[in-house]
């Protein structure tokens, strides 16, 4: 016997917008192989996210903060591994 599977209900949003803007929308839609809809969802969905990571309060202690200081002024020779990436030539251009 198979367990029932719940469907999951989505809610009705309408807007308005203009042709143009639909046209563009369903462009990229079918360039990412999605739903007008899905397509819609997942960059409203990034943006909601962003907008609200963008907010974000983060409460440390003073001797947290005074070494997330620290390391912000530290200089970029002090850290071998960055170096190193930052003087790899890019494949993209040619010597």
């Amino acid at each position: 016997m198979t367990a029932a599977i719940p469907s999951v209900r989505r809610e009705t949003l309408n807007i308005r917008i203009k042709a143009s803007e639909r046209g563009l929308i369903d462009r990229a839609a079918e360039l990412t192989g999605k739903s007008r809809t899905d397509f819609i969802l997942e960059a409203t969905r990034r943006a909601a996210e962003d907008a609200l990571l963008d907010r974000t309060l983060f409460a440390v202690s003073p001797a947290a903060h005074a070494e997330f200081l620290a390391r912000l002024d530290t200089t970029p020779q002090a850290n071998a591994r960055l170096q190193r990436s930052l003087k790899t030539p890019v494949p993209w251009k040619k010597k």
